[in-house]
């Protein structure tokens, strides 16, 4: 891939939440979009880090000692093992950095699981 990527352009083509899209691949990893709306599922990734980059509205994220409030523009590093519920009152839209082998429920298994994102 060496075009450029319109994230709004990307965001545009899906309305459902929660569902991770493909939308570059960089290294080892993918970079991804999806819209949050409601709360997630309380997760863990065992061996990755998760980068989470605001790109409108607000997304907080729980962890058990503490919480983030992320808001457009604002981006947080969930360390790898640290259990967390990501959640948004109003729809956030969200870009992701992550290996290629990180499945967005983590070690749970949830309706909510995507062990196979679609490249937009």
């Amino acid at each position: 891939m060496n075009e450029k990527v319109n994230i709004k352009d990307k965001l545009s083509l899906f309305s459902e939440t929660w569902t991770p899209k493909i939308i570059g691949e960089i290294n080892d990893s993918y970079v991804k979009i999806f819209k949050a709306k409601g709360e997630f599922v309380w997760h863990q990734h065992e061996n990755e880090d998760e980068f989470f980059l605001v790109i409108s509205g607000e997304l907080s994220i729980k962890m058990r000692d503490r919480e983030i409030l992320l808001k457009e523009g604002e981006f947080f590093i969930m360390p790898r093992g640290v259990e967390h519920l990501p959640y948004a009152k109003e729809e956030a839209c969200v870009l992701l950095f992550e290996k290629k082998e990180v499945i967005n429920t983590g070690n749970v298994d949830s309706e909510k699981r995507v062990e196979a994102p679609e490249w937009i």
